[in-house]
């Protein structure tokens, strides 16, 4: 890491917990290759804390922006001046721009990120059936993104059924020819099941559907990135399905993070 002084931009990322988290070591490599003078370091800021946090990073002159992770994406949209069409539709936020004079700018990354993400490893989603477990920021973007990219049809399963109305009627309005329906966690009839929630961060944490219904023609698709085998993975593997990891939608949307946050040699956003 390069000096750090008085005109070194500081960044940060927001979550709870934050044991998990690559960001910083990915986006301070990044920084290093462009030459910029930067450095991003973890914030672990509770739900009940994060508008407070908020304000104070709107003071800090030196403040960059920040990304957010869980469980603050869907918090953040109220919490930012400006937010794109894009991040307005899902709902959710997982990267801010701080401008000058301290207005709080948001973006949604994660959709685009995961998308190139398939496609990088080899696997369009055009015309494949979805199964998307989960309704928050992370499952909203990659929800949209999947619409976006062409898919045939997409099922969310929530917890709470309401979150999941919610999200497939903004999909409804923004893609009206899409299929979407409000199914269970049962994977029969699908081609991608994508575990959009925090299920499988934490040890012993219950599998978020009945592996035993997987087959060996599905793909099984993580947003977690550690660890990088959770146990839905390890189950789908047993199983015989294709499995994506949870690292490909970060790895792809750092370049986006970066542009979108000015970290540039020069410091202008290109």
């Amino acid at each position: 890491m390069t000096d750090i002084s008085g005109h070194t931009r500081v960044y940060g990322i927001l979550a709870d917990p934050v044991h998990h988290i690559r960001t910083p070591q990915r986006l301070n490599a990044l920084m290093r290759e462009r030459g910029h003078d930067g450095v991003m370091v973890p914030f672990h800021v509770s739900a009940d804390d994060l508008a407070t946090v908020a304000a104070g990073l709107r003071c800090m002159k030196t403040l960059g922006g920040f990304v957010v992770t869980v469980p603050h994406k869907t918090a953040i949209v109220a919490l930012c001046d400006e937010v794109s069409q894009r991040a307005r539709l899902v709902g959710a936020v997982n990267c801010v721009r701080r401008e000058a004079d301290g207005r709080l700018v948001g973006e949604i990354l994660d959709g685009l990120g995961f998308v190139a993400g398939l496609r990088r490893e080899g696997f369009a989603p055009e015309g494949r059936r979805v199964l998307l477990l989960g309704a928050g920021g992370a499952a909203n973007a990659i929800a949209f993104a999947l619409a976006e990219a062409g898919i045939a049809s997409l099922a969310i399963a929530n917890r709470t059924r309401a979150k999941s109305e919610d999200l497939a009627r903004r999909l409804a309005q923004a893609f009206p020819r899409l299929p979407v329906t409000l199914d269970d966690t049962d994977p029969a009839g699908h081609d991608i099941i994508v575990n959009g929630t925090s299920l499988g961060l934490a040890e012993g944490d219950p599998l978020p559907l009945d592996a035993s219904r997987l087959t060996d023609r599905q793909m099984v698709a993580e947003v977690i990135m550690q660890p990088r085998v959770t146990a839905l993975l390890a189950a789908a593997e047993a199983r015989g399905c294709r499995i994506h990891y949870g690292a490909p939608m970060l790895e792809c949307q750092l370049e986006m993070m970066a542009d979108f946050m000015g970290m540039t040699s020069s410091g202008v956003r290109p």
